[in-house]
């Protein structure tokens, strides 16, 4: 890891109807627009599932991480996350996500370990850690085989 801090950059270009564009130094034009519960199309990234989207995939990337340094064994991990925003005393803000995680993991593996693993996961994502917003962590740990990959 660099030393910290860490500056990352974003610029959204906007005209006075359309898609805002998502702009950053290598990465992919990214377009976003109104959800449909704020009467946008509802078929583009916006403000609030990318809020959303940074959640699951930071938790997914911290748990990888933990679980790397832990010696961890183990399949897949699926990560869906249910962010709530609400209006309190007259602000709209996001109130409380569920992070649902499922976790497979080889036949004989310690279920403690990755239950352990994936709590610290959620107790360590900067962007939760970032956030005022309740967390909440609904894992779930399946034990199954471990599957070869095929190759072509």
């Amino acid at each position: 890891m660099q030393p910290l801090p860490h500056h990352y950059r974003v610029t959204a270009v906007a005209d006075t109807m359309g898609d805002i564009e998502l702009n950053s130094d290598r990465l992919a034009i990214l377009r976003s627009a109104s959800p449909a519960e704020f009467d946008g199309p509802g078929d583009r990234w916006s403000p609030e599932t990318l809020l959303v989207a940074a959640v699951a995939d930071c938790f997914s990337l911290t748990f990888r991480g933990i679980a790397r340094a832990s010696r961890l064994t183990w399949r897949s991990l699926e990560c869906e996350v249910t962010g709530t925003l609400d209006r309190i005393e007259r602000v709209t803000q996001f109130t409380h996500f569920v992070v649902a995680a499922r976790l497979v993991i080889p036949a004989g593996d310690d279920t403690g370990l990755a239950r352990s693993i994936l709590e610290k996961a959620e107790r360590n994502c900067l962007i939760t850690s970032s956030l005022k917003a309740s967390i909440v962590l609904d894992a779930t740990i399946e034990v199954g085989e471990l599957r070869p990959v095929a190759t072509s």
